[in-house]
């Protein structure tokens, strides 16, 4: 009797079948965010997103994103737990797309493997389509490519693009902001996907396991590492409306998402040139895992501030007089904010300041004071 033909793809490591299935498991999660201007279903080369709907603006543009979750990941694969890095992705490229005031209208995504585990990655796209749905977002189209030779069997990586749309006199930047305007704070869910490569080198050389009791958190430290990132688009979407966005000169100047490069450089990046902020430290205390880590690692919370976000995961800059009201909006989201400074113009105090931050030649920030010692 004849031998089976061989799949010579499969001899190389690639299981097609595999990934078949983890498509099939994914698709309920994926419909779940699509609404009637998504055509086509889920499995086409292209996704198709109807853009009828942008007819009614005056002068729409497209604000588009794109980022992965970086070594993150390495803490999920250690633990076996990949249900919450979609919201990560998420978090880091559809939180970037509202920092101009632009809705999100659709996603994709990317994930790349060493072998495909559907259930896996079922799981990871379950998170991203979870996410999607709580921040308004199609998630239209994605790829699983299985990379045997390139990744380890059990490794991944995952990325991620997004499309959103904003009137033209409605895009927040640098050119609204005026002279004491007031800086806002609004608290991070923690690390966010920003700095984990210090993280691990903290982690590791302490020879602290994924998997040990985190007794400061009351769970594993993979567990606490792990903790989601916030997602503020539709928080973020309601006040700018509140405080007259729609009409294009509303209270909300500017918007800074606080990932890689920290709190003065990120503020920096959407300051004029001209201006000046200082930051004080004492307006809020870090929460718990930036000071253990810190404190392990025999180091200071200063010495992060150009890696980490300490606690604070967006800048808002709001002129003087909508503060109260941006503070007790976003409070109502469950997003706590508070005042860390004001915008100046002109001659600013002796010192350094960050500026420059990404190639933008924008304004001039530095981080004062000491931080608070308890709860903010």
């Amino acid at each position: 009797m004849a031998a089976s033909p061989t799949n010579p793809y499969s001899e190389a490591g690639v299981d097609t079948a595999a990934g078949d299935l983890a498509v099939e498991l994914m698709k309920s999660s994926v419909r779940a965010t699509h609404g009637p201007e998504v055509l086509g279903g889920v499995g086409g080369f292209a996704g198709l997103f109807d853009a009828s709907a942008l007819r009614d603006f005056r002068r729409p543009l497209l604000a588009t994103s794109t980022d992965g979750v970086g070594t993150k990941v390495a803490i999920a694969q250690a633990i076996d737990k990949h249900d919450t890095i979609g919201q990560d992705l998420v978090g880091m490229v559809v939180d970037d797309i509202v920092v101009v005031g632009a809705k999100p209208l659709f996603m994709t995504d990317y994930i790349a493997c060493g072998k495909v585990f559907p259930e896996r990655i079922a799981d990871i796209v379950r998170g991203i389509a979870e996410a999607c749905t709580a921040t308004g977002t199609a998630l239209i189209g994605g790829e699983t490519a299985e990379h045997p030779g390139l990744l380890g069997p059990r490794d991944y990586d995952v990325a991620g693009a997004a499309t959103g749309v904003v009137e033209a006199d409605g895009i927040l930047g640098a050119d609204r902001v005026q002279d004491g305007d007031v800086v806002l704070a609004v608290e991070s869910s923690g690390l966010h996907s920003n700095g984990y490569s210090l993280v691990r080198h903290i982690v590791t050389n302490a020879g602290i396991g994924y998997g040990d009791n985190a007794a400061d958190f009351g769970m594993t430290w993979g567990e606490a590492l792990l903790e989601p990132t916030r997602l503020y688009t539709l928080p973020l979407l309601r006040l700018i409306e509140q405080l007259g966005g729609s009409t294009g000169v509303g209270g909300v100047h500017s918007l800074s998402h606080v990932t890689g490069g920290g709190i003065a450089a990120n503020l920096a990046r959407v300051l004029p040139q001209g201006s000046w902020a200082e930051v004080d430290r004492s307006t809020w205390s870090p929460s718990p895992v930036f000071r253990v880590l810190s404190d392990i690692a025999g180091s200071t919370l200063e010495s992060a501030e150009g890696t980490w976000n300490l606690g604070i995961g967006f800048l808002a800059i709001i002129a003087a007089d909508k503060k109260d009201a941006a503070i007790a909006a976003l409070a109502a989201e469950g997003m706590p904010a508070w005042q860390v400074g004001t915008v100046g113009f002109g001659a600013r105090p002796a010192g350094e300041f960050e500026q420059g931050a990404k190639g933008v030649d924008g304004g001039a920030v530095r981080l004062v004071g000491a931080y608070a010692d308890g709860a903010k």
